[in-house]
């Protein structure tokens, strides 16, 4: 299949989902996670009229966009999304590159961002869009603040509210919502608390934190982004159903 037919198939599935769900399909945003692609294959996405792009690492996110820009131009309307862990020394490519940074899970990585974002002049013009990243699954491998036992652990919570309160007050950053990732190969019972939990957790801390925006959710790829929007997902990360397996 081409990548428009991909493509296609994929928004009947979002439009689907939504509306068996009781949703719109328009509150829900496509990331196609084009990492290890070139940027032809970025040029072609955008011409089957996709606009929000994922990267997990920085320094490819980096070299990509300007070759994009060349392609398209400037004002392609393109939205720029780094989905993957950030390592410090790697904060000023996110800063200088992306609209919206999916993985915040240390303030270490939310004061390096500020400060780039304030030395590169996008402060309060083009903000950085962020989601505060919470491991709910409890695995080692991965990211995210420990909320495993949120429900329960005073200590948890008070880390989630210390993290959201900096975001809030840093310049240059804009909060959006929380972001998890489900485990691998699990049932779909496991799958669905784990959704589930992100959507009560982030009601709590809307509750908790009324300064910042905490409604929106990134959650959901590939193989579960239909129970992600069950569950109230409002940003979902697909790449294998559109281009097939990765380079």
């Amino acid at each position: 299949m081409s990548i428009e037919r991909r493509y296609q198939a994929v928004l009947e599935r979002i439009t689907a989902t939504a509306q068996r769900s009781g949703r719109q399909a328009e509150d829900i945003t496509l990331v196609t996670v084009t990492k290890t692609w070139p940027a032809e294959t970025v040029v072609a996405a955008h011409r089957a009229g996709m606009r929000h792009f994922g990267e997990n690492r920085a320094e490819e996110l980096s070299r990509k966009l300007p070759a994009v820009e060349a392609a398209l131009g400037p004002d392609s309307g393109i939205s720029w999304h780094a989905i993957g862990a950030l390592q410090s020394r790697k904060t000023n490519l996110v800063a200088d590159t992306a609209d919206v940074f999916h993985a915040l899970d240390r303030a270490k990585i939310a004061n390096r961002l500020s400060r780039r974002l304030v030395e590169n002049g996008r402060g309060d013009v083009n903000p950085l869009l962020v989601f505060v990243e919470v491991n709910l699954s409890g695995e080692a491998t991965k990211s995210g603040l420990d909320c495993r036992d949120w429900e329960a652990s005073a200590e948890q919570k008070l880390t989630l509210q210390q993290m959201a309160r900096l975001v809030v007050e840093l310049p240059g950053l804009v909060p959006l919502g929380l972001m998890t990732m489900a485990p691998w190969q699990v049932e779909e019972d496991v799958i669905r608390s784990v959704f589930r939990r992100l959507r009560e957790l982030s009601q709590w801390l809307q509750n908790a934190e009324p300064e910042g925006q905490w409604s929106k959710l990134s959650m959901g790829m590939t193989d579960d982004f239909e129970i992600a929007i069950e569950e109230g997902a409002t940003h979902i990360r697909v790449g294998r159903a559109i281009f097939g397996p990765r380079l």
